[in-house]
């Protein structure tokens, strides 16, 4: 803990009435209570609307405390984060709303993190506030929801094993999709059609946003060429095509950047991609390219205004989502296959039982955010960290024991 015990909450969920922040809300009344073992409480703009989930979420929430607070606020910012050593914020697209809290944060020394994927607005933040972020003892963890928790702990995850197996780290690593139910949610959506239009509006930002180390430090780069799936490949780890996978683009610098800051643990070269299985024989094939050139359609399209009306038409908004039931239906099934610099392979899985992008990464963030406020040591240093280089294993206990992930070694040889 960087702040004092003696503030008046543990953790702060911020955008409380997101669709996430009701789930990640939802979660925390059913797993810690209410001013028994963790003191929390919720923050937003709107009072009536905070007043209205709380109703919702039945009589145990009525001792939930409220704190008023808008994202354009620096003085009301400021002043939840004196009341709080964590806080949590749901409120995205992160590019238009999140700098004036992080800022606040990181003047105050209070953890933060968030479940952004917004990899142009991670590189500004940390460009801007990491002396700072030091110097205050704030730590920043961004990308606590699916991007990228089951990444980069499942990458953690990996390396740990094939160091206890093999006596080394595996210097590439793939991770494939081999199976997933949800929806994308709206502000997951909207997310990316706001960085899609900045990076047509600025070369610069494309160059930036094409490279693999773009929120590493200066000084860590490879000469080893990263692989990046940009079409329809077979796989013949698993026997089965392969089309690009949306969330690669977040995921892979978050995992680069985890290297990073465990002083190249990984090793300097190491390489690392992600990819979606479509399927074995020519069903897969044909779904792959499907894939690819749907995807592709939808990044042309979101880029230029004359079309990207007809996007938004058809998409999710922010604040849309399923059901509870349609929540519980859904789960992931990632696969990660790491391979030493002499030849041996370990095969690991990594399982979430909610649908990715609402009812796992409410869990998810809920409990990066109780790591952050119980687990870290008073003298870790601040900064802007990822989940697996602050977090490790206390978070992957977590995961683990309540947040309905798994972590499986499948083979090694």
């Amino acid at each position: 803990m960087t702040k004092s015990a003696e503030t008046a909450y543990d953790l702060v969920v911020f955008g409380a009435t997101s669709f996430v922040g009701q789930i990640l809300t939802r979660y925390l009344l059913e797993t810690y209570g209410v001013g028994q073992s963790v003191k929390w409480a919720i923050a937003g703009r709107s009072e009536s609307k905070l007043n209205t989930l709380k109703g919702e979420l039945g009589d145990k929430a009525k001792a939930v405390p409220v704190i008023l607070a808008d994202a354009s606020d620096e003085d009301a910012l400021k002043a939840m984060c004196e009341q709080t050593r964590v806080i949590i914020s749901t409120v995205g697209p992160y590019a238009l709303y999140g700098e004036p809290l992080v800022q606040a944060c990181v003047q105050s020394g209070t953890d933060y993190c968030d479940l952004t994927g917004e990899v142009q607005w991670i590189g500004k933040m940390v460009q801007r506030y990491e002396e700072e972020a030091k110097a205050s003892g704030a730590r920043i963890v961004h990308c606590c929801g699916f991007d990228s928790i089951p990444s980069d702990m499942g990458v953690w995850f990996l390396q740990n094993q094939a160091e206890q197996t093999f006596g080394t780290t595996c210097r590439d690593v793939r991770m494939r999709v081999k199976t997933a139910k949800g929806e994308f949610s709206g502000g997951t959506v909207a997310s990316l059609m706001n960085a899609v239009k900045e990076a047509a509006a600025d070369p610069k930002l494309r160059k930036q946003m094409a490279n693999p180390f773009s929120i590493c430090p200066p000084e860590h780069r490879s000469k080893t060429r990263q692989p990046s799936l940009k079409g329809a490949e077979f796989d013949k780890t698993f026997n089965a095509w392969l089309a690009p996978f949306v969330m690669a683009a977040i995921n892979t610098r978050v995992v680069h950047r985890s290297n990073a800051l465990q002083n190249a643990r990984y090793g300097k070269e190491f390489t690392y991609d992600e990819a979606m299985m479509t399927g074995r024989g020519t069903k897969g094939r044909l779904a792959a390219y499907a894939v690819t050139g749907g995807l592709g359609a939808f990044l042309m399209a979101s880029a230029v205004k004359p079309t990207r009306w007809l996007v938004e038409k058809f998409v999710p908004k922010p604040g849309e989502g399923p059901s509870p039931e349609a929540q519980k239906a859904g789960f992931y099934d990632l696969r990660f296959v790491g391979r030493t610099e002499d030849g041996k392979t370990i095969i690991t899985k990594v399982t979430g039982d909610r649908d990715p992008g609402y009812g796992s990464t409410g869990k998810m963030l809920g409990e990066a955010g109780m790591c952050l406020a119980f687990d870290i040591p008073a003298d870790q240093p601040g900064g802007f960290w990822t989940p697996s280089s602050l977090l490790d294993g206390k978070l992957m206990e977590r995961l683990t024991s309540k947040a309905g992930l798994t972590f499986e070694v499948l083979e090694t040889r």
